[in-house]
C-alpha cells in the first residue's frame, strides 16, 4: 500500500522464509535486533531474487525490542493482549530494516529506529482497542496500525512514520533515484 501511494508499480511476492530460524540465530549469538531486522530482510529478497532476474527485489522487516525482549506478531489475541499489557506505560523500539537485492546481490541496504511510547491505558481501554481494531492488528508485530486506530495508544512516537507503517519509504525512494528506476 506504501509504495502504490507513492507511485510505484511492483509485484508482491512472499518469500516463504522461516524468519523464527534466523531470529534464534540472532539471539543465540547476541546479536543485535537490528542485525536480525536487516538479516531478515536481506533473506527474504534473497529468496525471491532467483525468480525475477534483472529485476530490483525490495526486502523489509520489522522487529520490536521493549525491556530486552524481542516481540514477535501475536498469533492470536490473547497474545495481542499479552503483548499490548507488557508495552503499555513503556517506551519500545520498533526496528525497520530494508533492502533491495538484484540478481542474488544486495545493492543496498538500510536500517532507522522508531521510538514509542505508550499510554498507560486501562484494562478496558485495551480490550476496547482490541475489539474496534479487529483481526488486522495481528498482522502488526506492535499490534497496533498507526493508518487506522493504532494512535489511540500512544503518548509520544520519536522516528519516521513510513518505517512504523513497516517500510522506510524515503531512503528506498532515494535509492531507486540514485538507481534511475524512477525518476521525478
Amino acid at each position: 500500500m506504501v509504495l502504490e501511494r507513492a507511485g510505484l508499480h511492483f509485484i508482491r511476492e512472499p518469500s516463504d522464509i522461516d524468519e523464527s530460524i534466523i531470529k534464534r540465530q540472532f539471539q543465540d549469538r547476541q546479536k543485535t535486533a537490528q542485525a536480525a531486522a536487516q538479516a531478515l530482510a536481506e533473506a527474504k529478497a534473497l529468496a525471491v531474487s532467483p525468480h525475477h532476474p534483472k529485476a530490483f527485489i525490495i526486502g523489509a522487516d520489522q522487529m520490536l525490542v521493549c525491556n530486552g525482549l524481542w516481540f514477535d506478531k501475536p498469533k492470536d489475541f490473547a497474545e495481542a493482549r499479552a503483548h499490548l499489557k507488557l508495552l503499555r506505560g513503556q517506551t519500545h523500539e520498533l526496528i525497520s530494516a530494508i533492502c533491495v537485492a538484484q540478481d542474488e546481490n544486495i545493492l543496498w541496504r538500510h536500517v532507522e529506529s522508531t521510538r514509542l511510547t505508550m499510554l498507560s491505558f486501562s484494562d478496558e481501554f485495551l480490550e476496547n482497542y482490541l475489539r474496534q481494531s479487529g483481526p488486522e492488528v495481528l498482522e502488526s508485530v506492535g499490534v497496533y496500525r498507526l493508518e487506522s486506530l493504532g494512535p489511540q495508544l500512544f503518548e509520544n512516537i520519536d522516528g519516521n512514520y513510513y518505517s512504523i507503517l513497516g517500510l522506510p519509504l524515503l531512503p528506498l525512494l532515494a535509492f531507486l533515484r540514485r538507481a534511475r528506476v524512477i525518476n521525478i
